[in-house]
């Protein structure tokens, strides 16, 4: 039997080590400037972020990025902002001096991109630093040179208006952080990345990037244009072609707040987090809080494990959102954290709940988007199409009837798959005469007769419906599409009556951890508008009198918890939401068509109407697509023709 290794650093009994007592003294200022460096300057993209985000704050409108070895061995930013004067040069890479604040109301409302004043002393005391200038009015330039933070004489020297800031030698005097920094092709794709979050936000500057001598990338300025047509032009370049045909515009605002940007349709989705991009008054930054409500806006077309991408611009009062939180400002701390986090799910969801099969090929004459009236006191905007400037239909609308046959009219075994959920329709509803096909099978002629989907001409293997449109083919998964749409009823149906709550006959104790009682004391009414009846007992225990009438057979102590968990760490919660819909989709699974079953015209017909007037019918309710669409041309080149 193998003994078992006892290691002792010293004896049990021994008295602990008592070390002399050190002095306290002052950090020389290149010690200072090495550990601000630490927190500033992480890796070679982090000083290009730094000095392009100077050269921005300078007004610059032109910055050229020059490269060697991934900005290890060389980074040169030459900017044609406003220059320093000379005079200042020792200045701006001294600690803690900045143009760009002067009091605590400066600090407390900044609208620059930097302002701690902090960047260039710290890049300056771990490379080999060269500082240049000229203002417009100058005869001439004037640079600066650091050494490992060794500051040098100001010198006179050419160069034209603007400024330019060389970094070589990265990290020379602390070989310890060099051996950090990873492979060349590594470090250039951090700095590539952080640029193309740069040109999404900045489609006024022109950027151009060149790596060890060749030119590798350039941002054209999109000439002073505010239209979608600048604008898409930019995030095309930036993210790809296939984004910007996917990407839903989003423009609402009210309650102070502006929500802009782009959002992908739920089809397409990525298997990373590649693709989202998020700024707070321009500034790039990562919060879990807007993470987190665009997650909860999604759950319900996304399927499962996918992504969103979006490009989402925050729109608010400097003075509600604190940007001194982190040393390289990547996050940021809101005032009205609930607000906002309700601000943006309220926003995103309407506008995905507005991706309907048919609706990016809908008629020029489509509504425009109505205002959006929320909790938070009215939000108003408008929800645009894809980059190509359709739109799609109204949001926060009252739900529309469907467009084509009523139910009534339908066979009996369509109108029966409803039965237990669905609304009655209208007395008066009919179904206009142009929007019928014809005896002969033919699309009827003239302009807006087509439906979207258009009109069924069979049924494949029992499992797919084929539509005719005005632009070609249409193909429909009857059971993933008529799940969706009983999912819908069902909610709609729901949300009528509301959360009703089952008194429990004996309380349900509830032991939790004090924060969690806290929560539950101080967010009583909204555990109530949720169905729970929740009273605290005692420090660290609940008693539970009431849970949700729908979800009574599930497990309310765990949902409890993940209730108070959301609400302690978002201010709001969407878990009996998400639960209750989780049954009803369940439901809506089981009691939809399934395959085999053999539909008649008029009935694939009305489920094709019904695609149309129902929100996210484009996915199904695991997020799965319902409907694909192949134009004529695309048929075409199937078969070569017109080659």
């Amino acid at each position: 039997m193998r003994a078992a290794a006892i290691i002792c650093t010293s004896p049990p009994d021994a008295a602990p080590v008592r070390r002399p007592p050190v002095p306290i003294r002052q950090l020389p200022d290149t010690l200072v400037n090495q550990i601000a460096a630490g927190e500033v300057v992480e890796r070679p993209a982090s000083v290009v972020k730094e000095l392009v985000e100077n050269a921005l704050d300078a007004g610059a409108r032109r910055v050229d990025i020059d490269l060697e070895e991934g900005g290890v061995r060389l980074i040169r930013i030459r900017d044609d902002g406003g220059g320093i004067a000379p005079e200042e040069l020792p200045l701006a890479v001294s600690r803690h001096a900045t143009s760009k604040i002067a009091s605590l109301d400066d600090l407390e409302a900044v609208a620059t991109l930097g302002f701690r004043g902090e960047a260039l002393p710290s890049i300056a005391s771990v490379s080999r630093f060269l500082l240049a200038s000229r203002r417009p009015g100058d005869a001439h330039g004037a640079a600066l040179q650091v050494d490992g933070g060794r500051v040098g004489e100001v010198a006179p020297k050419a160069h034209a208006p603007g400024t330019t800031v060389e970094v070589r030698d990265l990290f020379f005097n602390v070989p310890a952080r060099r051996k950090f920094l990873r492979a060349e092709r590594t470090e250039l794709g951090h700095i590539e990345e952080w640029l193309r979050s740069l040109a999404l936000a900045r489609p006024d500057v022109e950027l151009r990037v060149s790596h060890n001598g060749k030119p590798s990338r350039r941002y054209k300025p999109d000439g002073g244009g505010q239209g979608d047509r600048e604008a898409a032009a930019r995030l095309a370049e930036t993210l790809g072609e296939d984004f910007s045909r996917q990407a839903l515009r989003i423009d609402h605002q009210g309650a102070g707040l502006r929500l802009h940007g782009w959002i992908a349709q739920p089809h397409y989705s990525r298997s990373s987090a590649d693709q989202q991009y998020l700024y707070v008054n321009g500034r790039a930054v990562r919060d879990r809080s807007i993470a987190h409500a665009v997650k909860l806006a999604y759950q319900d077309v996304l399927f499962h494990g996918r992504q969103p991408a979006y490009v989402l611009f925050l729109e608010l009062d400097p003075t509600r959102v604190d940007v001194n939180v982190h040393p390289a400002k990547h996050e940021v701390r809101f005032r009205d954290a609930r607000l906002i986090h309700d601000f943006v799910f309220r926003t995103l969801q309407e506008a995905l709940a507005q991706t309907r099969a048919g609706a990016d090929v809908a008629g020029a004459g489509t509504a425009p988007a109505a205002g959006i009236a929320a909790a938070a006191g009215g939000y108003g905007g408008a929800v645009h199409g894809a980059a190509n400037g359709v739109q799609p239909p109204p949001a926060w609308t009252p739900r529309p009837q469907p467009l084509g046959l009523r139910l009534d009219e339908a066979p009996a075994a369509y109108a029966a798959l409803y039965a237990p959920t669905a609304p009655q329709a209208d007395a008066g509803f009919a179904l206009p005469a142009t929007a019928l096909p014809r005896q002969d099978g033919a699309l009827p002629q003239g302009d807006g007769e087509v439906p979207p989907l258009g009109f069924a001409i069979a049924q494949l293997h029992g499992i797919y419906v084929l539509a005719e449109n005005a632009e070609g083919l249409v193909v429909v998964d009857m059971h993933a599409a008529h799940e969706r749409i009983g999912y819908e009823r069902l909610k709609h149906a729901h949300d009528g009556i509301g959360l009703r709550a089952q008194p429990l006959l004996v309380p349900l104790a509830l032991a939790v951890g004090e924060r969690d009682a806290d929560v539950a004391e101080r967010e009583a009414q909204t555990l109530a508008e949720l169905g729970f009846d929740v009273t605290r007992s005692g420090p660290q225990s609940l008693a539970v009198r009431s849970v949700p009438a729908l979800l009574a057979h599930a497990d309310p102590e765990a949902l409890l918890r993940d209730v108070l968990a959301d609400l302690r760490e978002h201010g709001a919660t969407r878990r009996v939401a998400a639960a209750r819909d989780e049954l009803l989709s369940t439901m809506a699974c089981h009691g939809a068509v399934r395959a085999n079953r053999r539909l008649t015209l008029p009935e694939m017909n009305a489920l094709l109407r019904d695609m149309e007037a129902t929100e996210r019918s484009g996915q199904c309710n695991h997020g799965r697509p319902t409907w694909a669409r192949f134009s004529l041309g695309e048929i075409d080149r199937w078969f070569l023709r017109g080659r």
